[in-house]
């Protein structure tokens, strides 16, 4: 099987089965390719998730896009992103052009049970990172430090403050700190490379704008409303709501109604929710919609984060061979474990946990994914057929 072809199958296992948001993807994108494929070491794929922490967009997106190219190029990135989002831009689109018949949202225990399972998959993933990226007591104290900061001050801004405190956490602990591995994240992109991707970036943000004044073409403004979205969140899936809301608003697209059903039905198919941008484009009124407006919208809101993505590797991958700037990621990672663990209780349990039947679910559903080693399909689907039966 051939490099590409393996990326995709794999990344399109994870795309009908990855349930939970992007903190759940991240552990199984863990669970993936770093234990089961051993495509990276543990230590190269936290460097890829505090990376994709920095940038703009969806970062479990972000990262299988640059686990895709460490493992075959652009080709191998293209086959990851077709693989992880195709399924449920796909299922997003058909529900946006049979909404009238399919109904506002799925039946509630279903997504009950999807949320329990998330659970099980953020507590499993933070527990494994911890034990790896937290070896010592000053580097869990971070974490903890990082997760209760997190709590009391929620958002962007207290997630870069706790990276940052992380990495400054790092430089003074200094000491053992492990050598860098010997992949190279970059996947062959040249820093002239990067550049080339950057000044794409850029050209995107602040050209699309004028383009789409210039020319008044509805496409033009569909794209450019959905790459900005794409490009100036910071935290990906729920953060991006309210700006994809205010576009189309703006772009006079679809009501309220059909938004916040297009939503319930995201949180339960699987895969990112920035796939949500496939129902609104496929659902909105005015042209293009239906399936031209839902891939033209899904393909917008994605193409930052592949440029962001290509443009920073070649750049982070000189930075982590260096001794300080190692103690500083040594520290990240301790803070990416922190933000982990805020996540895991809010807004994953807070979320899904409302009483007695949703705790004893996710406890089952973890026991079956720690303990009984079963296949995460298998227990997401049995978590879903004993939410719809129980809650």
């Amino acid at each position: 099987m051939s490099a590409v072809r393996e990326t995709f199958v794999a990344f399109l296992r994870l795309g009908l089965t990855a349930f939970g948001g992007p903190v759940a993807h991240l552990a199984c994108f863990r669970e993936e390719f770093v234990h089961r494929r051993r495509w990276l070491s543990d230590a190269a794929y936290a460097d890829l998730v505090a990376l994709c922490q920095f940038l703009p967009g969806p970062a479990s997106s972000q990262v299988g896009l640059a686990l895709g190219l460490q493992r075959a190029g652009y080709r191998g990135a293209l086959a990851a992103w077709c693989g992880f989002t195709l399924p449920s831009a796909i299922l997003l689109i058909l529900f946006a052009l049979g909404l009238a018949e399919f109904g506002q949202s799925l039946p509630h225990g279903l997504l009950a049970g999807l949320k329990s399972v998330a659970v099980a998959v953020v507590g499993q993933a933070v527990w494994g990172m911890g034990r790896s990226l937290c070896p010592d007591w000053p580097r869990r104290l971070l974490a903890l430090l990082g997760a209760a900061l997190l709590l009391a001050w929620p958002g962007v801004a207290g997630q870069l403050v706790v990276i940052v405190g992380g990495a400054l956490g790092g430089l003074a602990l200094g000491g053992a700190v492990p050598a860098a591995g010997p992949e190279r994240l970059a996947a062959g992109i040249s820093r002239r490379g990067a550049l080339l991707w950057l000044a794409l970036f850029a050209a995107g943000l602040f050209g699309l704008p004028w383009l789409a004044t210039t020319f008044a073409a509805p496409a033009l403004a569909l794209v450019d409303a959905f790459y900005r979205a794409g490009a100036l969140v910071f935290g990906g899936g729920h953060v991006v709501l309210p700006l994809l809301q205010t576009a189309m608003n703006d772009l006079g697209r679809g009501d309220s109604a059909s938004f916040l059903a297009g939503y319930g039905v995201a949180q339960a198919v699987p895969g990112p929710l920035f796939t949500f941008a496939a129902f609104l484009g496929a659902a909105g009124g005015a042209t293009p919609n239906g399936w031209a407006g839902g891939l033209l919208a899904l393909l917008a809101i994605f193409a930052p984060a592949f440029l962001l993505v290509a443009g920073a590797l070649p750049f982070w991958d000189a930075l982590r061979a260096n001794t300080r700037a190692r103690a500083a990621l040594a520290g990240i990672n301790a803070a990416v474990v922190g933000i982990l663990l805020a996540a895991l209780y809010d807004p994953v349990w807070t979320g899904a946990i409302h009483g007695p039947r949703e705790l004893g679910l996710a406890a089952v559903a973890l026991a079956a994914l720690t303990w009984g080693r079963q296949p995460p399909l298998r227990v997401v689907a049995g978590c879903a057929l004993a939410g719809a039966l129980l809650l």
